[in-house]
């Protein structure tokens, strides 16, 4: 013990050190990527407007960036498995890139269709983003992952805040090239996206997720996608946080989106309704560190809880004050802390309930799923509010966040239970080891 001692010590601060660094890269390249992205995303509806001719098809940019996102889940997640964080991450981020020079120049040429068709190779960047957030967790310490986690979902915000104010940056940019002034904003998403995949491909040494299954035997293959959505289906926990964060995601986006169009019937102005987004934006970003540290000291579980308890007030508020801008506003604020309490927590259960082995794999199930249910909740929002209107849209949401508290408590109370049966003497030996992860998971997320 005395030999081994130091060896373990100063393998522990080795890995505390590569961590530590990688969470202060994957934060820089949030930053370049959210910034690139963020600009560049300000203007998706106004280019899908000018370049369709018609109102009525200016929000298909978003919907197709989104399933662009969706699309770019399990390839990525495929790769990183295989390769590991820094080439799969890096790729999306290339891929994001070529988008948007393919939307820039449909945008100069006056190419609708071909916009769309850049817009969703840049989804891929979003993907990215996304997926930035679990490479926090490869390293990182039970008792910390939630906060690693948070502190890269956090660095968002700085995108999505600085990147529309630098739009006007655009316009000389395109003028350089002798390109309509609506294409520099993409120009410059492009540089970013580049330099952000630079960074990585850089700085992101050793990969995290190369390291953590270091330990793994080389005979052990890599799991394939499958084996993902498998390890998630098995483990009650990871089921749990797979809901969640589909369903809250699904709610936010509904929601989110409708409530813009809804305030501005109501005769708020634009720049008013501008301001409103950026509150929610701000509840979905600020808190998240202390989202992550919550769900580090009081538990993954009681923190989703939290959050799909915010959310159904948010949905009340909404629903109480239909017709009041201050309350939707207020609405839009709660919307968004439930969405990060639930959001980062369900992520740091996930990568609890699941073997190392098979983070990638069902982290891009995660991924995938949550961007298909926004996409799907953001199409299906417009037509209940034409059918229904806007405070039916808000009950329904709040009714999803109530149902989805339900299934984490009963689940979580059936994983309980299937792990103390495993554990019991009845059971014996054979039952003891197929449950010791999930039991491990249990404790610590309770």
């Amino acid at each position: 013990m005395g030999v081994n001692a130091p060896t373990e010590s100063a393998a522990d601060s080795t890995r505390v050190a590569i961590q530590r660094r990688t969470v202060v890269l994957l934060c820089l390249v949030q930053v370049l990527g959210g910034v690139s992205m963020g600009g560049a995303l300000a203007l998706g509806a106004i280019l899908g407007e000018e370049l369709s001719g018609t109102e009525s098809l200016a929000g298909l940019p978003a919907t197709v960036l989104t399933l662009g996102a969706a699309a770019a889940g399990l390839p990525l997640a495929a790769l990183a498995s295989a390769r590991g964080r820094r080439p799969a991450l890096a790729t999306g981020l290339i891929v994001a890139a070529t988008g948007a020079l393919i939307v820039a120049f449909a945008g100069d040429r006056g190419w609708f269709l071909l916009m769309l068709a850049g817009m969703i190779a840049l989804g891929s960047g979003t993907e990215v983003s996304l997926q930035a957030r679990f490479a926090a967790t490869d390293l990182a310490a039970p008792e910390t992952r939630g906060r690693d986690l948070s502190l890269v979902v956090w660095m968002t915000m700085v995108g999505a805040v600085v990147g529309p104010a630098l739009v006007p940056l655009g316009a000389p940019v395109a003028g350089w090239v002798g390109m309509a002034d609506m294409a520099g904003p993409f120009l410059l998403g492009a540089v970013g996206c580049l330099c952000a995949a630079a960074v990585l491909l850089v700085g992101l040494r050793p990969d995290p997720l190369v390291e953590a299954n270091r330990g793994v035997s080389e005979s052990t293959s890599r799991p394939s996608l499958a084996e993902g959505l498998s390890a998630i289906m098995q483990s009650p926990a990871a089921r749990a946080a797979l809901a969640a964060v589909v369903s809250v995601h699904a709610v936010m986006v509904g929601v989110m989106v409708l409530t813009p169009v809804h305030l501005h019937h109501g005769g708020v102005s634009v720049t008013l309704v501008g301001l409103s987004i950026s509150a929610h934006i701000a509840g979905m970003f600020a808190l998240s560190p202390l989202m992550g540290i919550l769900a580090d000291r009081a538990g993954r579980v009681p923190v989703i809880l939290t959050g799909q308890a915010v959310l159904v007030v948010s949905c009340i508020v909404g629903f109480v004050f239909v017709d009041s801008q201050a309350g939707l506003v207020a609405a839009l604020v709660l919307l968004g802390i439930g969405w990060s309490a639930s959001t980062v927590a369900a992520s740091t259960l996930l990568t609890d309930a699941v073997e190392v082995i098979r983070h990638a794999a069902a982290q891009g199930v995660s991924d995938t799923s949550m961007s298909l249910a926004g996409a799907g909740a953001g199409a299906l929002a417009g037509v209940v509010v034409g059918a229904f209107g806007y405070a039916t849209l808000v009950l329904g949401a709040g009714t999803i966040a109530v149902v989805t508290a339900v299934y984490v408590v009963v689940d979580g109370a059936r994983g309980r239970r299937q792990a103390a049966m495993a554990y019991s003497p009845i059971i014996g030996l054979a039952g003891e080891g197929s449950a010791c992860h999930s039991n491990s998971s249990d404790e610590r997320v309770s």
